[in-house]
């Protein structure tokens, strides 16, 4: 008995002291989609980051203008200049960027295992994902839409015409699930047929075994032009869900979390402000106490953070606003050609806003 009173009297001390020695970079087996407990994040990813001196960063490497790998073997896209813009707050140098190619399946996995730092991957923000899924969202970097693209010698002009017909779509992803509703909601019998690989669901529809193919509209518009004959296809009018496409981490992580969603508001508050990549000296000895906060010429906001007080200087500096990731990317000197529309700043009609950096 006193055996037994003295295993109990310390159960909890051994508790305590296993619980404070564990390792800084801990990962619990992956949750799954509609489970109760989403999987913590890292404890201190930030500091493991550092000692590494380098970022991690989870992308597809597949959707021109957001993230492809071009033939010179270097990154671009909207999605790769996040990524970008997070290695110049923290190291000031936005090439100490590792990038790791993510399938739709295997991209929460491997932010839940701490496979990657941080998910840029034209990934929808939904409440599963912000929920059982495990994902802190940053704030939104596109606002976009699920749409259907037919080729024009179909005569498909709606998605009444689809009726029966075969329609490419990629499992595992928020555009499988819509597509359902949609047809469900409107009555539509069809015929899916789906795909892990983005690049075979799109290589299907091109060799003519689809009628349509669903996407985001913005990743039609980019996969289109890369298809054998991009002007034989169009994409129909109607859009039939909200997409907002964020960066994501782990979630439990507030630290880090932070750091990554203010490294986003920052591409958006210097276009507010003004500041581009090509202006920023000019704004180091201003009066304006809005610019100086936002540059770091006063104040202590960066360590706040855990970065330097100049973080959004260092951002503007290498990476621009966000007028310039969008042009650089998607805007009219790009083959993709896509108009800002929603993702114009407030001020202009858009969605894009930064609560104060104050």
């Amino acid at each position: 008995m006193r055996k037994s009173a003295l295993i109990l009297a310390i159960a909890p001390l051994v508790c305590v002291i296993a619980a404070c020695s564990g390792d800084s970079q801990t990962a619990n087996t992956p949750s799954t989609p509609g489970s109760n407990a989403a999987a913590p994040a890292t404890r201190n990813r930030w500091d493991s980051i550092k000692s590494r001196g380098q970022l991690i960063c989870g992308v597809s490497g597949e959707v021109p203008g957001f993230s492809f790998v071009r033939t010179d073997g270097k990154y671009s896209g909207i999605d790769v200049d996040v990524c970008r813009a997070i290695a110049a707050a923290l190291f000031d140098n936005p090439d100490a960027v590792e990038f790791r190619n993510l399938n739709s399946k295997e991209r929460f996995t491997a932010l839940q295992t701490g496979e990657v730092d941080v998910l840029s991957r034209n990934t929808t923000w939904t409440l599963s994902r912000d929920t059982s899924v495990g994902l802190e969202f940053a704030p939104v970097v596109f606002y976009d839409g699920q749409a259907i693209m037919v080729r024009k010698s179909s005569n498909i002009k709606s998605l009444a015409d689809l009726k029966d017909k075969a329609i490419c779509v990629q499992t595992g992803t928020t555009t499988e699930q819509n597509l359902a509703d949609q047809m469900r909601k409107r009555g539509i019998t069809y015929k899916p047929v789906v795909f892990e690989d983005v690049n075979v669901t799109f290589a299907t529809y091109a060799e003519g075994r689809c009628d349509g193919i669903t996407a985001d509209r913005s990743a039609l518009v980019s996969r289109g032009t890369i298809l054998p004959k991009p002007e034989d296809n169009v994409i129909l009018n109607e859009v039939i869900s909200s997409e907002p496409l964020a960066p994501a981490v782990a979630k439990g992580d507030i630290r880090w979390g932070d750091a990554v969603k203010w490294v986003v508001y920052s591409l958006v508050k210097a276009e507010e402000l003004g500041i581009t990549s090509q202006n920023v000296g000019q704004f180091a000895t201003s009066t304006d106490p809005d610019i100086k906060r936002f540059l770091g010429t006063e104040g202590n906001l960066g360590e706040g953070l855990g970065l330097t007080n100049d973080f959004a200087a260092r951002i503007i500096k290498h990476v621009g606003n966000y007028a310039e990731v969008y042009d650089r990317n998607l805007g009219p000197k790009t083959k993709l050609n896509l108009a800002r529309g929603q993702n114009q700043l407030w001020s202009k009609g858009g969605l894009l806003y930064s609560p104060p950096f104050r």
